[in-house]
């Protein structure tokens, strides 16, 4: 009795501190497509104003981060919110912001500085580190990776970085940072989205070339795909944070 009652409070401990670690928040990827020469305009607008206005606005500023290879003269970043309903009025208050309105006229005095705006909304996945404010030095690299699963496939593909993909990782350098589902707005399988932290993009690359060869990985890859792929298309950028970024 005495030994059934112990691990049936194990076990409510355990729920209960899953509860507490269960991130709900509602979390929003932007990126910002900028006109030729105009990203140092924006990253400028950024530090000096529109963080701190977000903030006021209930707001989190997440991370921000530039394209290694930046051909699009882009910027993303990345917020939170406590729901989808208080980030549809915290948005619709920073546009009202006249100190917002101020700084936007001001910076625009030359021409518009973005050209395009895209949004990618997410909840963090029950097995995503917790998402906190992070700065190491020397600053890291970081590696945004999609992946889209095959038809009826995302849970697979879950279960497997829950159990496996993880641990292998960190074996082989590399730094989860967080983990995310996106929220399609077709209501069509959402994707896996993630980040990763490296010393360099080299190095990078060079833990992923090991994480690949390892047996381990091999053997759980196979296991996993026994019915099939679990990918149709894996996507990866890499990215440098900005000196504003909470994550660096």
């Amino acid at each position: 009795m005495k030994t059934l009652f112990s691990l049936f409070m194990a076990l409510l401990i355990s729920q209960i501190a899953f509860a507490k670690n269960t991130d709900t928040r509602y979390y929003e990827m932007r990126i910002y497509y900028c006109h030729p020469g105009k990203l140092p305009d924006l990253l400028t607008r950024f530090r000096n104003h529109t963080t701190k206005i977000f903030e006021r606005h209930g707001m989190t500023n997440v991370g921000y981060w530039v394209p290694v290879d930046n051909k699009d003269n882009a910027l993303y970043y990345v917020l939170s919110y406590p729901s989808k309903e208080a980030r549809d009025v915290s948005w619709k208050a920073f546009g009202a912001d006249p100190e917002w309105k101020t700084v936007a006229a001001e910076s625009e005095k030359n021409g518009k500085i973005v050209a395009k705006v895209t949004s990618i909304f997410m909840n963090t996945t029950d097995f995503s580190p917790a998402v906190k404010e992070q700065k190491k030095n020397p600053e890291r690299v970081f590696e945004l990776r999609t992946y889209t699963a095959a038809p009826d496939k995302l849970n697979d593909l879950l279960a497997r970085f829950r159990n496996h993909t993880l641990k292998l990782f960190k074996k082989h350098g590399m730094t989860n940072v967080v983990y995310w589902t996106t929220i399609e707005k077709d209501g069509s399988q959402p994707k896996l989205v993630y980040i990763l932290a490296h010393k360099s993009e080299e190095a990078g690359k060079a833990s992923f070339d090991a994480f690949r060869k390892d047996m381990k990985w091999v053997k759980a890859r196979d296991e996993s795909e026994k019915n099939g792929k679990l990918t149709e298309k894996v996507e990866s950028m890499y990215m440098t944070p900005t000196d504003f970024s909470t994550i660096k």
